[in-house]
């Protein structure tokens, strides 16, 4: 719950944020275009024990320079194996920096638990291709925050 009221704070302050950048006339130059697609290779662990090979697709659609919306779905292969769908919020602070959260569910075998996302991302860019370079933690309701350590191959159009 707490987490929860966390995420609900920092979408509030995305939304000030984006509307303080419309009200200073900022120009919504968006230099690729707004879509970017990326696959992401990774390894999640869980209170820093396992190795499960984790496979994701993100989908991120620019609303501004500051701020992207998308989907994120990843397969963590292994001991876990499980399947985690995130709607994500995109938070562009700096040139390349990147802070990506977001609330979302992760399958495995028979049950379905909330998670919740909050990782940080860096993207190189070279004309309308980027690799970053990803670090994030899921925190599941009820149960052990897993740790999502990667590098996401994209290009924008």
């Amino acid at each position: 719950m707490k987490f929860f009221l966390l995420l609900l704070g920092v979408f509030g302050l995305i939304a000030s944020a984006n509307a303080q950048y419309e009200a200073e006339g900022n120009e919504a130059h968006i230099p690729h275009g707004p879509h970017h697609l990326s696959i992401l290779l990774a390894d999640t662990r869980i209170d820093g024990e396992g190795d499960n090979s984790t496979l994701g697709i993100d989908y991120e659609y620019r609303v501004s320079p500051l701020i992207g919306l998308g989907a994120v779905i990843e397969h963590a292969y292994g001991a876990l194996d499980a399947t985690t769908l995130l709607a994500v919020a995109d938070i562009h602070i700096y040139e390349g920096f990147t802070m990506q959260v977001g609330p979302g569910f992760e399958h495995r075998e028979s049950e379905n638990v909330f998670v919740a996302r909050a990782g940080i991302l860096y993207e190189f860019e070279y004309e309308n291709f980027t690799i970053s370079p990803q670090l994030h933690w899921d925190f599941h309701q009820g149960e052990a925050s897993a740790m999502v350590a990667g590098f996401a191959i994209g290009f924008s159009f």
